[in-house]
């Protein structure tokens, strides 16, 4: 009796552990190399040569390119293979869940340079002095603060990506420069 409960014990205590570890949202940036509608699948090819396959889900977002997409149909509206993104992800084991996809270039996400000044988590903005010396505010979105919590404050210089929005800068993404 006395082993079947502490075995019940653990089996309850390493379930709470399970379902209390938060999703970390991890981001990459890279070439989409294939995209599959029929299994909601995109297979995105970074820098180093490493690929990464990511699933699409009711409540993947894409910004950028040729149309706005929200949810896992439209989230490949516009999305070609040769497209540089960026993909804001969950992983649980192998499988990686795309939250959002932001389009970069034309059409797309813009890009630049900056050095960071501060960052302001409260108010959810990034204060950047740009090349020229002159200084830019950026709004996050709600995955650029979870980045920002990653170093940002001592991260020096970086590249931003951000849109443009209501004369707003919003940032969704930043990479070490």
């Amino acid at each position: 009796m006395g082993v079947v409960f502490r075995s019940a014990l653990v089996l309850a205590v390493f379930t709470c552990i399970a379902f209390s570890a938060d999703d970390v949202v991890s981001a990459v940036s890279g070439s989409v190399k294939t995209i599959d509608k029929g299994t909601k699948t995109v297979v995105v090819k970074v820098a180093d040569g490493t690929e990464h396959t990511f699933h699409f889900v009711g409540r993947t977002v894409a910004h950028g390119g040729e149309a706005v997409g929200h949810g896992s149909k439209d989230a490949f509206l516009g999305m070609k293979e040769g497209d540089e993104v960026v993909v804001h992800y969950t992983a649980k084991g192998a499988v990686k869940t795309a939250h959002e996809v932001d389009h970069i270039g034309k059409d797309g996400l813009k890009m630049s340079e900056v050095t960071v000044k501060s960052v302001d988590h409260g108010a959810k903005v990034v204060t950047v002095k740009t090349a020229e010396g002159g200084e830019e505010t950026y709004h996050l979105t709600g995955n650029a603060v979870r980045e920002t919590g990653k170093g940002l404050d001592k991260a020096g210089k970086v590249t931003i990506y951000y849109s443009e929005e209501g004369g707003k800068k919003i940032a969704h993404f930043f990479t070490a420069s």
